[in-house]
C-alpha cells in the first residue's frame, strides 16, 4: 500500500468517525428536571398533605424547600450544570412551580358539566406544567472526618409518565478539605454521572423505537344511554376502543388489564413520541384522538381527564 492510498484511507476513517460523533451529539436527548427525593423532603420536613378524594395523602413540598433551603438550590444548580454540559435539555423546578402558581386562579381540576372530577395530586399537576421526560431525584448527606468532608449521594432517574426508575447512581466522594457543597457534589458524582446519563439515553432510545408507555382508563357516565357492551354497527363499544388503540400504538402494544360493562383499564400502552406531523405527542393529545373518533364516527361524546402525564381517563357519555 503506497503512502497516498494510506493517507486517503486514514482521512476517510477520520471523516467517518467525526460524522458518527456529530450524529451522536445531535441525537435527541430526554428533557430533565432535577427535584429533591421524597426521602430528602421527608427527612427535612418539607412535606404537605392534600385531599385525595376524602383521604389525606402526603406529598413533597418543593416550594417550601426551595424557599427555605439554600443547600437545595446549590445542589439543583450544580446538577443542572453537569447535565447541561452533557447536552441534556433542562426544565427548572423553581420556574415550573411559578408557572403552576400562575395557573392557580384557573380551575385545576378537570370537571364534567355535571361536576364530576378526576383527582390529581399537586405533583401530578406539576408534571403537566413541567412536561419533563425524566424526573431526576437527588438525595445527599454530608460526612465529616476530622477536618475533611465528603458527600454521599443517590441519583434516581424516574420516567415522568410511569414513575418507573430507569437510571440510578450512588456513591461517596473522597474526603476533601473543601467545605463548599457544589464542589463536594461534583467531585463525588463525576465518576458516576456519565454511566447514569447512558442509562437515561438508553431508555429514551427505547421509547423512540418502541413508544412511550402510558395508561388509559375508560369509564361511563351514569347519564350515558348505554355501556361498553353496547353495540354499534354490530360491534361492541369495548372492541371499537381496543381496535382504535391497536391502530394507534407502536406495534399494537398494549394490554387490557380490566374490562367490565362500565370500566376498562389499558396498561403498557406504547404511544409514539411524535405524531404524523413530527410534533411531540403526549398522552392527552393521543387520547383526544380516541375522543374525536368516537364523536365523529359514532356520535358518542366523551371527556378526556388527566392524572399526571402518563394516565388519561376517557369518560363516555358527556363532555
Amino acid at each position: 500500500m503506497n503512502g497516498v492510498t494510506k493517507t486517503k484511507i486514514l482521512l476517510a476513517a477520520a471523516l467517518t468517525l467525526c460524522a458518527s460523533e456529530a450524529a451522536y451529539s445531535q441525537a435527541k436527548k430526554p428533557t430533565i428536571m432535577v427535584v429533591p427525593s421524597d426521602v430528602w423532603c421527608n427527612k427535612n420536613g418539607y412535606t404537605t398533605t392534600y385531599d385525595n378524594q376524602g383521604a389525606k395523602a402526603l406529598q413533597p413540598n418543593y416550594k417550601a424547600a426551595l424557599q427555605d433551603n439554600t443547600d437545595l438550590l446549590l445542589v439543583i444548580s450544580k446538577i443542572n450544570e453537569l447535565m447541561q454540559e452533557r447536552g441534556f435539555p433542562l426544565k427548572n423546578l423553581e420556574s415550573s412551580l411559578k408557572s403552576l402558581d400562575n395557573q392557580a386562579a384557573e380551575d385545576a381540576m378537570l370537571m364534567s358539566k355535571s361536576g364530576a372530577a378526576a383527582a390529581e395530586s399537586p405533583i401530578d399537576k406539576l408534571k403537566q406544567v413541567a412536561k419533563a421526560d425524566i424526573w431526576m431525584q437527588v438525595t445527599w448527606s454530608i460526612n465529616q472526618t476530622g477536618p475533611k468532608k465528603s458527600i454521599t449521594f443517590n441519583l434516581q432517574g424516574l420516567d415522568a409518565y410511569t414513575d418507573k426508575q430507569v437510571a440510578g447512581a450512588s456513591g461517596t466522594g473522597q474526603p476533601s478539605f473543601s467545605s463548599e457543597l457544589p464542589v463536594l457534589l461534583e467531585e463525588a458524582t463525576l465518576s458516576h454521572i456519565d454511566n447514569f446519563n447512558a442509562q437515561l439515553q438508553s431508555h429514551f432510545d427505547d421509547m423512540a423505537a418502541n413508544g412511550r408507555e402510558v395508561a388509559l382508563r375508560i369509564r361511563v357516565w351514569d347519564s350515558f344511554d348505554g355501556d361498553l357492551e353496547s353495540e354499534y354497527n354490530g360491534e361492541e363499544l369495548r372492541s371499537i376502543i381496543e381496535d382504535w388503540v391497536a391502530d394507534n400504538t407502536v406495534n399494537k402494544q398494549f394490554s387490557t388489564a380490566d374490562a367490565t360493562e362500565n370500566i376498562m383499564l389499558l396498561e403498557q400502552v406504547r404511544i409514539p413520541l411524535y405524531n404524523e406531523k413530527n410534533r411531540a405527542l403526549d398522552t392527552r393529545a393521543w387520547a383526544s384522538g380516541l375522543q374525536k373518533m368516537l364523536r365523529d364516527k359514532y356520535q358518542i361524546e366523551a371527556k378526556v381527564m388527566m392524572k399526571g402525564l402518563g394516565q388519561a381517563q376517557l369518560v363516555i357519555g358527556e363532555k
